[in-house]
């Protein structure tokens, strides 16, 4: 998305974006960072080695993430960009969806008898 809302920009459209030192440091590259350019880390990586508690961690970054595309949709009255937006979010609800059907089953074993 930021290639194809990028891909023709003037400098001085960058500028005028609030691109203008994006730009000077790295072209029309992607550089992965949130909304008021804190660079991504590795740190927002949680896990924990327990699948009960990293389920649910993955089903609250889906609904985080749909949050966030509901947001977007609401800053934009580009068409193409709003499909692209759509498709994103239905995704996370299908991600959330299936992250709920995993801990149903893994809740069912952890509570299931064992015989050795």
């Amino acid at each position: 998305m930021i290639y194809q809302l990028t891909k023709d920009a003037t400098v001085e459209e960058m500028e005028a974006a609030g691109l203008g030192s994006n730009y000077a440091i790295r072209d029309g590259a992607l550089f992965p960072s949130d909304a008021n350019g804190v660079p991504w880390t590795s740190a927002y990586i949680q896990a924990h080695a327990d699948p009960i508690t990293d389920l649910h961690e993955d089903m609250a970054a889906e609904q985080k993430a749909r949050s966030t595309y509901e947001h977007l949709l609401k800053l934009t009255d580009d068409p193409g960009l709003k499909d692209t937006l759509k498709f994103l979010w239905e995704r996370e609800v299908v991600h959330y969806q299936r992250f709920g059907e995993a801990l149903r089953i893994v809740e069912e074993y952890q509570q299931s008898k064992k015989v050795f």
